[in-house]
């Protein structure tokens, strides 16, 4: 059965890179038959957070918002792309991502990072990961840390390196597992 997998997208930046990663993540996810919906903050054009999306009253938050509700409450998981902004988490993502709470819940995330140098994003990675626990959706115990990006996927987000593809299959396949799993632990009740 096939899974419902946001990718969320972390930059916002005219001449950002980590769309190459959404389109290559996106491309490998929807190979395995599943429905990978991009989340991009950039198209989003969310505010800086005011009310998260359960305080509006019902029927009155802006409508990307509420595209975001819904899409949410039917995924199995969330896979976040990150760049590294000065060894943290990029303030687009973060703002993105706290609109939401519920929503969130009982589902797994997974956590691909990247960077233009050697580490690869990382340092970011790490405080994400404390953060989608905290939302809700701990990520899975693998990341998928792309160093180099530039060398590693073109512009629409084609290898050019090999090891990308070994990498993300094994990622995926983790992925995959949680998601089916939480899935049917979700389908019959959760703790509250």
């Amino acid at each position: 059965m096939p899974l419902t997998v946001p990718v969320i997208l972390g930059s916002v930046r005219s001449d950002r890179i980590g769309i190459r990663v959404a389109r290559f993540l996106i491309a490998r996810l929807e190979a395995r038959g599943h429905v990978a919906p991009l989340v991009d903050p950039a198209a989003l054009g969310l505010p800086l957070l005011d009310r998260m999306y359960k305080e509006y009253p019902a029927g009155t938050a802006p409508e990307p918002l509420e595209r975001l509700a819904e899409l949410y409450r039917g995924a199995d998981a969330f896979l976040v792309v990150s760049a590294e902004y000065n060894h943290g988490v990029p303030p687009a993502l973060s703002n993105t991502l706290d609109h939401f709470l519920e929503e969130y819940y009982w589902r797994p995330s997974a956590i691909c990072c990247y960077s233009a140098g050697q580490f690869g994003g990382v340092r970011a990675a790490m405080p994400l990961r404390a953060m989608l626990a905290e939302l809700g959706m701990p990520s899975i115990p693998s990341l998928l840390p792309i160093p180099r990006l530039q060398k590693v996927l073109d512009q629409d987000g084609t290898p050019t390196d090999a090891w990308i593809e070994t990498a993300t299959a094994k990622f995926l396949d983790e992925l995959d597992w949680y998601a089916e799993a939480l899935r049917g632990r979700r389908q019959s009740g959760t703790p509250y």
